[in-house]
């Protein structure tokens, strides 16, 4: 019984599939972050340029 526990504790398979999980969670985030600053600054120069137009 112990010796089952010590080689469960020894395997480190699982331990990559969660490394890249948090990997991908933490650019995910990085992406929807800088996708809504992009996305507020562009609706910012559209905005001003069709004013600057006389479309808006």
């Amino acid at each position: 019984m112990l010796n089952r526990i010590a080689e469960f504790m020894r395997d480190e398979e699982g331990a990559s599939a969660v490394e890249y999980g948090l990997i991908v969670a933490l650019i995910a985030v990085i992406i929807v972050g800088v996708v809504t600053i992009l996305g507020t600054n562009v609706r910012g120069v559209f905005n001003h340029a069709a004013n600057s137009i006389g479309g808006g």
